[in-house]
């Protein structure tokens, strides 16, 4: 009878406490729900700007970069992130070797050197450096999301060279996408592109470039740089890529009505 008495008293402390627990939970809004999985926030962006200047001019213009890029947060960010920052690296460095720089600030500090160790070395010679590298998300959906980096940068010479660069990534992972994971009919998608591409520039014959473009082996091939737009896909052949640096870019686009067909 004893046994029995104390057990009693054992379960009724027990429950007061529980009690006790959900009263305070609910005064502190605590929702005492089991959750299993939790909701990822989707994919944001905010503006970073990197600046640095250097310190031998004495007046301008002076040696500059600038480095103006979104920076993402939420899903995938780090791969994102990652990209963009190596993409930047390989447009501002000077040299031969690759940069190992794991900073943007190290990415500036080794264009800013290299120029100033050219600076002390040949003073007679000295023509200030420019680089500029400005980035924005430029079309974005549940998934995919499109990045433009538009970047010039001048290390004497009769002129700087400028061009857009153009980063896909899955929305939902941060993965990167090439055109191997766009395009189902890669091949039938050339050659759409191929005819759109003649009929804007008048390109008759068999031969591509017939009318003083510069294709790999003469034939027609898709861009490095294809962009996603509101109207359609826009392929975009920087100055130098197929044509002459003082004709700029070409370009051609393709509706998405037209692309479906070869769309993933």
């Amino acid at each position: 009878m004893k046994r029995i008495i104390i057990a009693a008293a054992l379960l009724a402390t027990l429950a007061s406490c529980k009690n006790e627990k959900q009263e305070t939970d609910t005064e502190n809004n605590v929702d005492t729900t089991a959750v299993s999985t939790t909701e990822t926030a989707a994919v944001s962006f905010d503006k970073k700007v990197y600046e640095k200047k250097s310190a031998l001019n004495t007046k301008d213009p002076h040696t500059s970069v600038t480095i103006d890029v979104p920076e993402a947060t939420g899903t995938g960010a780090d791969s994102i992130n990652n990209k963009i920052f190596r993409t930047v690296r390989e447009i501002v460095h000077f040299g031969e070797n690759p940069s190992d720089a794991k900073s943007y600030e190290e990415v500036m500090a080794s264009f800013i050197g290299a120029y100033e160790e050219l600076a002390k070395k040949y003073p007679d010679e000295d023509v200030p450096w420019d680089a500029k590298v400005t980035g924005e998300v430029v079309y974005k959906t549940d998934s995919i999301v499109n990045v433009k980096l538009t970047h010039y940068t001048f290390t004497g010479g009769a002129h700087g060279y400028g061009a857009d660069t153009s980063l896909l990534f899955d929305a939902k992972t941060g993965r990167s996408i090439t055109q191997n994971d766009l395009f189902k009919d890669k091949k039938g998608f050339t050659a759409l592109a191929e005819k759109k591409f003649r009929a804007k520039y008048k390109i008759a014959g068999a031969n591509i470039n017939s009318t003083g473009l510069f294709f790999l082996n003469d034939r027609f091939s898709l861009p490095n740089n294809i962009f996603f737009t509101d109207k359609g896909i826009l392929l975009q052949y920087n100055s130098d890529e197929v044509a002459a640096h003082a004709e700029g870019t070409k370009d051609v686009l393709i509706t998405y009505a037209e692309a479906k067909p070869f769309l993933k």
